[in-house]
């Protein structure tokens, strides 16, 4: 079997040859060989070029006589839930929706922070407020450690 470890220097070698703030996500080999590589970026998206140029760099450095291997190497795709701090970093002032561990709760809200242990967010809801008479947007900060969390997911919007 191949050596994820391998896959992540042949990785972490051309991504920081590339120095356009690339990171890992995530990078699994299973049984079968089939590689999966999945990358992000600390700004904008993960071009294809970049795509192209790591695969290739692992593929160069693998030899298929050893072992045939299937490889994929691609962006981590904003349908996937956050896996690596950088990624709560790269998000922070986005709508996000935290799925908590305790009784599948949600919330979504505005990532306003993300450390080594945890997050906060900022949640608005409509409230009415003693002495006036319209409900108004009240907002509460949410601090979460990463145990707590379930799955954070950016939330995709097509309003302006």
């Amino acid at each position: 079997m191949i050596d994820r470890d391998q896959i992540e220097q042949l990785a972490i070698e051309r991504i920081n040859e590339l120095d356009k703030g690339l990171f890992i996500v995530d990078i699994s080999v299973s049984r079968g060989n089939k590689i999966i590589v999945e990358l992000d970026t600390v700004e904008g998206n993960v071009a294809i070029d970049d795509c192209i140029s790591v695969s290739r760099n692992i593929e160069h450095n693998l030899d298929r006589d050893k072992e045939d291997f299937e490889l994929q190497v691609s962006s981590a795709g904003l349908d996937k839930p956050f896996r690596v701090l950088q990624q709560y970093k790269k998000n922070i002032g986005k709508v996000v929706k935290v799925q908590l561990i305790e009784n599948n709760k949600t919330l979504e809200g505005v990532l306003t922070f993300a450390d080594e242990n945890g997050i906060k967010i900022e949640t608005s809801t409509k409230e009415r407020i003693e002495g006036r008479k319209k409900k108004e947007w009240v907002k509460t900060e949410h601090e979460f450690t990463y145990e707590e969390i379930k799955e954070t997911k950016i939330v995709i919007s097509f309003k302006n």
